[in-house]
């Protein structure tokens, strides 16, 4: 938790130093090596955020992953590329998220609609919600921790070629559309020379309340593989009964060179979706 006096305050109400979240990022110093603090008080926030590469070291502190919410629907159905669609886009070194929601409302029918871009090195995010469809969350690259967050989408909703760690989080599988299967992951290593991998560790991954009625006529896997080198482990987690039984799926054929290539673990996992010895 980050107990450090914010630099800037965001408020709807005009009581903070801005109205938008957009205009302290803008304020903030380029390029600092100090840590940079902007707290987003209680609200619903429309709008398009990037953190670019110049502004390094920030920290957006929310009131509360139900409270501090970030919105946009961007999305590829009606022409933004998957890589610009993300409602918050993180491209500086060392950013850090705590107590915000960050979602893109675009829906199952919108395909690829991002909620969480993340590009920058050492990104954190601490007791956040990230809530869309499609590739809810893009890890792109680079070092990526999670903890304690809540993600939620249906095909591939986390992706990415970072090498990120899942610790404590609640991962929920969402209703897709019609004739889609939900991927939990999508990890996009492509060369040995890459340090690119997702761990899941001590998450919970379960059915949210708009699948779970239709689970039995849903396929939901840990994940597929977007690259030839994907590798995901998932251990010490529970996994609820809505897992199918083979776990994992081919990106597209069984006939892939990649399924003899890619590296999917599970290790001590508990509840009925684990895998059978």
């Amino acid at each position: 938790a980050f107990n450090n006096k914010p630099d800037l305050v965001v408020a709807k109400d005009g009581t903070g130093n801005f109205r938008t979240v957009k205009e302290a990022v803008a304020a903030a110093p380029e390029k600092s090596q100090k840590r940079f603090i902007i707290f987003v008080k209680e609200g619903t926030y429309d709008e398009i955020v990037q953190i670019g590469e110049n502004k390094t070291n920030i920290t957006i502190i929310g009131d509360g992953g139900d409270k501090t919410i970030l919105t946009g629907s961007l999305n590829w159905k009606d022409g933004t590329k998957t890589f610009d669609s993300a409602t918050l886009a993180v491209d500086g070194d060392g950013f850090m998220a705590q107590g915000i929601c960050i979602q893109n409302t675009a829906g199952p029918a919108k395909e690829q609609a991002v909620a969480l871009r993340v590009s920058g090195d050492m990104s954190v995010f601490y007791k956040c919600c990230i809530k869309a469809y499609q590739d809810t969350l893009y890890a792109h690259k680079n070092r990526q921790f999670y903890r304690e967050c809540f993600i939620t989408g249906t095909v591939d909703f986390i992706c990415g070629n970072a090498l990120a760690v899942f610790q404590r989080c609640q991962i929920e599988a969402r209703k897709p559309g019609e004739n889609q299967k939900n991927m939990i992951t999508a990890q996009q290593c492509n060369d040995k020379r890459q340090k690119s991998a997702f761990s899941i560790q001590r998450c919970e991954i379960k059915a949210a309340p708009d699948l779970a009625p239709f689970k039995g006529n849903v396929t939901t896997f840990l994940g597929r593989p977007w690259g030839v080198l994907s590798t995901v482990v998932i251990m010490q987690s529970f996994l609820d009964d809505f897992i199918d039984p083979a776990g994992w799926a081919p990106w597209e054929s069984d006939k892939e060179p990649r399924l003899s290539t890619l590296y999917y673990g599970e290790y001590e996992n508990t509840g009925p979706g684990k895998s059978s010895p």
